[in-house]
């Protein structure tokens, strides 16, 4: 397996090491409400400690959870015990989810936000999380101007709770504005949704961090024939400089292991 290791890289204007693949963890965590073309079922502890050691032989170190993942922090709280110098953690705060209703809302306030990240750490059962991004409605400007919930992460990072903030957005405005007034920003970015190539350019101009998230557009990617989605969507991803970690929420060891294989390949073809 040491032929797939992926080498690590520093989020740009952090000291903060990742690997160019994260695992997402939506779907340890909740089965509702979700947008996968296929059905799944959630695994037990057993098959999500057998997927985590893999992780960590393919040299991926990046997890990816929140809040709105159902009880996704709660499972990796005992799961990650004793490995936690091994990992960095990105989760995130503002979208709330109900598991009886299966619907989410969402709170920017920043006494939400406080609450939330000091939440997370209890569930995370450690002392700091590595990345905390605003979990955002759509409504990026208002969520940075009117709520000023970027100001309580950079507040919480002063702190020492958390080593870097940012937000997962949803527009171009809300992203740039999100890098001018923190670390990193997780965008959408793939074969289908190019549209946030800007955030991404900004980024890459001014030594700021970013996640790509729906990397493979949750599945839904409709190529030409003969083309391997996979690969040609990290082509594509990872073409762009500004790039520093894709995440990947499967749940299946199979397509971690191509998606990884599909990342070296990307990775080294821009060099």
């Amino acid at each position: 397996m040491g032929d797939f290791i992926l080498i690590k890289t520093t989020l740009a204007g952090t000291d903060i090491q990742i690997s160019p693949v994260g695992l997402g963890t939506v779907k340890i965590g909740r089965d509702q409400g979700v947008k996968y073309p296929n059905g799944f079922k959630i695994p037990d502890d057993h098959q999500v400690s057998e997927l985590l050691a893999l992780c960590q032989d393919l040299g991926i170190n990046l997890i990816d959870t929140a809040p709105a993942y159902g009880n996704s922090e709660t499972r990796l709280g005992p799961l990650l015990r004793g490995q936690r110098a091994k990992w960095v953690i990105c989760s995130k705060a503002g979208e709330e989810f109900d598991s009886a209703t299966g619907e989410s809302s969402y709170i920017f306030t920043p006494e939400h936000i406080r609450s939330s990240v000091e939440r997370s750490l209890r569930r995370l059962e450690t002392d700091y999380i590595d990345i905390v991004l605003i979990h955002s409605d759509g409504n990026d400007m208002q969520i940075i101007n009117e709520f000023g919930a970027l100001d309580v992460l950079n507040d919480l990072k002063a702190e020492g709770k958390i080593r870097a903030g940012g937000m997962s957005g949803k527009t171009v405005e809300g992203g740039i504005e999100t890098l001018k007034r923190s670390d990193c920003a997780m965008v959408t970015y793939n074969l289908n949704q190019p549209e946030e190539a800007a955030v991404l350019d900004y980024a890459h101009q001014h030594h700021k961090g970013i996640l790509i998230k729906k990397a493979l557009a949750s599945g839904h990617l409709c190529l030409n024939e003969g083309e391997d989605p996979v690969l040609a969507s990290f082509n594509f991803i990872f073409r762009h400089p500004g790039v520093h970690s894709a995440i990947v929420g499967t749940i299946n060891p199979d397509h971690l292991q191509k998606n990884v294989a599909a990342v070296k390949r990307a990775i080294e073809t821009m060099v």
